[in-house]
């Protein structure tokens, strides 16, 4: 038996109520699914800004009515004090989701993307912190890691960070180390690495690459490749991170805690291979799509690979990747197909 297997037997037996902020967005609402499946109880943070009422509504559909009337929903803004100050009051754990992602997006508005991923952040971990949680779990980044050129990424060799996306998420990582040291408040920082599955938004300037180039090859249109294809990213399906989030919430190792991991498969694959995984994929599905992608230039603010090690995870918390990035693929193909055709 697996640590997270035993883990939610543990929580299915003993449930506890937990704070998911931006609930209603990408990973925010495969984290509600699993948590209700598990009986557990939920409050959830969202102002909408990038997260849909559908995502809600999807997960709504896919527990059972008893499941739903455990979660709470607060329509609010983590950039707003009291706003965190209610929904921290009652939890025990914390797990914050919450933030404007994207590169280009941080680089378009850096001071939007400065209110909600520090001034936000810093609000969530004061009312976490007062209202005593038992554990505060939030979405660090592998922007973090910037120009440092070695590979695999090693959680304690950062470099200097590309985008003031990156500069926002690595600042989190600062005030945590911060209100360990000086309150006796401990996190875990989760680095995220290109995280994707159900639920991720295919629409829009901002849109990650997966859904993004998914929804495109389904509607017969050119898929655009930023560079040469040979660009290559740690691929992460959303299921290996809400294994990720349960367990480091969970934790009751003290060396585990006030530490950031890397949360990805530690494989690398080229933006090439990824078209033809879905189109492998979609075609099994029966979608057929017959197009060469579209080169054009490199984007500003990218790095150009990334590779986690994760070997600090599954020494700490017991993390076990169970998903490669072309399992993640398969699995996810039929929901993307039912809802973009």
């Amino acid at each position: 038996m697996t640590q997270f297997v035993q883990v939610c037997d543990e929580l299915k037996n003993n449930p506890k109520t937990w704070l998911i902020t931006g609930v209603a967005g990408f990973i925010g609402s495969n984290l509600l699914e699993t948590l209700l499946s598990l009986n557990q109880k939920v409050i959830g943070l969202d102002n909408f800004s990038t997260g849909f009422q559908h995502n809600l509504d999807e997960v709504q559909s896919l527990v059972s009515e008893q499941q739903w009337k455990n979660f709470t929903f607060f329509e609010g803004d983590i950039r707003l004090l009291e706003d965190c100050q209610k929904v921290c009051a009652t939890v025990d754990y914390v797990l914050h989701q919450a933030a404007l992602g994207s590169v280009p997006r941080s680089i378009a508005d850096p001071i939007m993307t400065n209110s909600a991923n520090i001034t936000g952040f810093l609000n969530m971990l004061v009312a976490a912190r007062d209202a005593n949680v038992k554990s505060f779990t939030y979405a660090a980044s592998s922007s973090t890691y910037g120009d440092h050129p070695a590979l695999p990424k090693v959680e304690e060799n950062i470099g200097k960070p590309l985008s003031p996306y990156a500069v926002t998420k690595y600042v989190n990582e600062l005030y945590a180390d911060v209100f360990a040291k000086t309150y006796g408040f401990q996190t875990i920082g989760l680095r995220y690495f290109n995280v994707f599955g159900k639920r991720q938004n295919p629409n829009g300037a901002y849109a990650a690459v997966i859904p993004k180039w998914t929804a495109a090859m389904i509607a017969g249109d050119d898929v655009f490749i930023n560079g040469d294809g040979e660009t290559s990213r740690d691929f992460c399906f959303i299921e290996n991170t809400v294994q990720a989030n349960i367990l480091a919430a969970t934790t009751q190792n003290e060396e585990a805690k006030n530490q950031v991991y890397n949360v990805a498969v530690g494989d690398r694959t080229t933006l090439n291979d990824l078209f033809n995984a879905i189109k492998v994929a979609l075609n099994e599905n029966g979608v057929t799509y017959t197009k060469n992608p579209v080169y054009r230039d490199f984007r500003a603010g990218d790095v150009r690979h990334s590779q986690a090690d994760i070997s600090k995870i599954r020494k700490y918390l017991s993390y076990e990747c169970r998903y490669s990035v072309f399992d993640g693929i398969e699995k996810a193909m039929p929901w993307y197909k039912f809802f973009l055709i």
